[in-house]
């Protein structure tokens, strides 16, 4: 049978630190800080032998995600400027730097 009381305290006898606010990653696509929903990002696909991973916005994350193949990620790897190239990923870059870290929104599907 579960105990009411911990027979050697609770968390309220834990001594309190005060810690400072941990710094938010920077997202690897877009270079603007994390907010606090971070995604950590395998550049390289898990099924393509990929271990590294990066933090990211979500919606970083999806438009990845949704615009290359894992063929073409893994051919990319950790080269973000590579990305960058493809004029679909810089529009979005572009115009998602002017919003907030926290800013959500759907992505749309390619057509391919």
């Amino acid at each position: 049978m579960a105990r009411k009381h911990s027979k050697h305290g609770g968390y309220q006898d834990l001594p309190q630190a005060e810690e400072a606010p941990a710094e938010a990653p920077a997202c690897w696509l877009c270079a603007r800080p994390t907010g606090t929903t971070i995604v950590w990002h395998h550049p390289v696909p898990k099924s393509r032998g990929g271990r590294d991973v990066v933090p990211m916005h979500p919606i970083c994350q999806r438009t990845v995600i949704t615009h290359f193949t894992n063929s073409e990620l893994q051919r990319h790897a950790m080269d973000v400027e590579a990305l960058l190239a493809d004029p679909t990923i810089r529009k979005f870059v572009d115009w998602v730097a002017k919003k907030d870290p926290e800013f959500n929104a759907s992505t749309p599907k390619k057509k391919r």
